[in-house]
């Protein structure tokens, strides 16, 4: 009988049980395609991981299912991945290979333990989102900025809402959601020094995510290229209370006008759980 063992890590927050939670099998050598979307499906997280040997230079291989679909990148799950494989190698750097290119992630630490880590996120490409009118209608909403698709592995279309209230009070009726749009919607409105942001991508499985990495990365390029920020501004990013899972996100990133030379996006997480399957 098999054995499989995971751990479950809230991820971009430094409090248990709040933040994203994520599900990371820590050997997944012996295990098939169709049982990955199996154990993902069963976890029911918005993703859950499988560690593999590296392929291409980096300290692990990671494969990234959401309980529907494989992604070839995701920012909760890399990030997460990291405090849990990092923190038994004792490593200030891990590199992590996903479907979109090796990942760095640099960690910061306090003794042994792991404390914040910034990952260096594949750069963007962009486009006009095509569905941005029919998203709108059905939201009931009009972005304050060009609606821009950014794909970095999955894809995120950006509306940019009147004020955080504006983005609290969004119902969005997912199954017509799922049906118009195959990105993850982003609504986003400053809140102060840092603005607030929900994330829904219900035809990948995830009606509303909690804390969305590969959105951060894409929102700092987003917002610099439209002038609201400067390129190298550090924005703290505040998502998932409506789920009542609190997230802290910061990204920054570099470049000038339409050249993007780096984006990083950084934040905490706390190990909650270890267990196993027995198959």
């Amino acid at each position: 009988m098999p054995t499989l063992r995971y751990v479950v890590a809230d991820v971009f927050t430094d409090r248990p049980l709040t933040g994203n939670q994520l599900a990371v099998f820590t050997d997944g050598r012996d295990v098939d395609d169709d049982t990955m979307q199996a154990l993902a499906r069963e976890m029911n997280f918005a993703e859950t991981v499988f560690v593999l040997p590296p392929a291409e230079g980096g300290h692990a291989r990671l494969r990234i299912f959401t309980p529907v679909t494989e992604l070839p990148f995701a920012g909760h799950p890399v990030l997460g991945s990291a405090f849990v494989l990092a923190a038994p190698m004792q490593l200030g750097e891990i590199r992590l290979e996903t479907g979109a290119g090796v990942v760095p992630i640099v960690l910061d630490r306090e003794g042994a333990r792991i404390t914040f880590g910034w990952m260096s996120q594949p750069v963007p490409a962009w486009e006009p989102f095509a569905q941005a009118g029919k998203v709108q209608e059905l939201l009931g909403i009009e972005s304050r900025l060009p609606v821009e698709l950014y794909r970095l592995g999955p894809g995120h279309a950006y509306f940019a809402l009147e004020s955080e209230a504006e983005v609290a009070a969004l119902q969005p009726d997912f199954g017509a959601l799922a049906r118009v749009a195959h990105a993850g919607i982003n609504c986003f409105a400053r809140s102060g020094d840092a603005w607030k942001t929900r994330m829904f991508a219900p035809a990948d499985g995830v009606p509303e995510d909690a804390a969305t990495g590969s959105a951060a990365g894409p929102l700092a390029v987003h917002l610099a290229r439209h002038g609201w920020i400067e390129f190298g501004d550090e924005i703290e990013i505040s998502q998932g209370v409506e789920l009542g899972r609190p997230s802290t996100l910061y990204a920054r990133a570099f470049g000038e006008g339409d050249r993007i030379d780096r984006v990083e996006v950084g934040g905490s997480a706390v190990i909650v759980a270890r267990g196993e399957f027995r198959l």
